[in-house]
C-alpha cells in the first residue's frame, strides 16, 4: 500500500467535522470595524450576504462525495490522490472558523492556504472518474475558497489602509478572474469551478450596485468574462 494512503474513512470524519464546525465556532458575521486600523463599515470587496448560502451546497456535496468513495472507491487512486490536500484544506477551514472573529489578519494567511489545499485537490482529480462525485465537489468548494481567500485579501488592504477599499475590490476581482481562468485551464471539463467563481463575483457586482455603480458594472463585466471564458475551455475541450 502507499505510504501515502489516507483511508476514506479520515476524508469523511473530517467532511462530518468541517459541516459541523459552524455550530461550534464563534458567530461571524464579518470584520467589525475595530478589528482593523482603518475602520470601514462595509468593504467593497464583500460580496452580498446571500453568496454565502452556497455553503450549504458545499458541504452536503463534499459529504455526499466522501460517504461515496468510502463505500464505492476506498482503493481507487483517483480518489486516493485527492484526498491529502482535501483534508488538508478541510482542517484549515475548520481552524479558520475559529480565528475569523479574533485574528483577522492570521485567519487571511490560513484562508489562504486552504485555498492552495482545495485546488490543489480539485486540480488533482479526474474529471473523466466520477464526474459528479468526486470532481464536481471539489471545484464547487475550490472556486468558492478561492474567491473568498482574495476577498480576505482585499480586506486586509483596505482595512490596513495599503490602498483605499474601492480600489482593493476592482484589484481582486480583477486577480481573481486572472487566477481562476488559469485553473480552470487546468480543468476545462468541469466547469463547476468556473460558475462558483461568477456567482462569488455577481454578488460583488450585486451588494455594490448602488454605493460604487463604476465597481458593480466593473464586477459584472468581470463575471462575464469569467463564464465565457469558462465555457470557451469547456467547448474547446470537447
Amino acid at each position: 500500500m502507499n505510504k501515502k494512503y489516507i483511508p476514506p474513512a479520515v476524508t469523511l470524519a473530517m467532511g462530518l467535522a468541517f459541516a459541523a464546525a459552524p455550530a461550534f465556532a464563534p458567530e461571524f458575521r464579518g470584520y467589525a470595524a475595530g478589528q482593523l486600523p482603518v475602520a470601514i463599515a462595509r468593504h467593497a470587496v464583500q460580496p452580498a450576504a446571500y453568496a454565502f448560502s452556497i455553503w450549504g451546497v458545499i458541504f452536503l456535496w463534499l459529504l455526499a462525495s466522501a460517504a461515496f468513495g468510502l463505500r464505492a472507491r476506498a482503493d481507487h487512486p483517483a480518489w486516493a490522490r485527492t484526498r491529502p490536500a482535501l483534508i488538508g484544506a478541510m482542517l484549515l477551514g475548520t481552524a479558520w472558523l475559529f480565528l475569523a472573529a479574533s485574528n483577522p489578519l492570521l485567519a487571511t494567511v490560513v484562508i489562504l492556504a486552504m485555498a492552495g489545499c482545495a485546488i490543489t485537490a480539485f486540480l488533482r482529480a479526474d474529471a473523466a472518474v466520477d464526474r459528479w462525485l468526486l470532481c464536481a465537489p471539489l471545484g464547487i468548494f475550490a472556486g468558492w475558497v478561492s474567491a473568498a481567500a482574495l476577498v480576505s485579501v482585499g480586506i486586509m488592504l483596505g482595512g490596513y489602509g495599503i490602498m483605499p477599499h474601492p480600489m482593493a475590490a476592482l484589484v481582486m476581482v480583477a486577480l481573481l478572474v486572472a487566477a481562476a481562468m488559469f485553473i480552470q485551464s487546468r480543468q476545462p471539463q468541469m466547469p463547476v469551478y468556473g460558475a462558483t467563481v461568477v456567482w462569488a463575483i455577481v454578488a460583488v457586482a450585486a451588494v455594490n450596485r448602488s454605493e460604487y455603480p463604476m465597481i458593480a458594472l466593473a464586477a459584472l463585466a468581470a463575471a462575464l468574462i469569467m463564464a465565457a471564458g469558462t465555457a470557451w475551455l469547456g467547448l474547446r475541450r470537447a
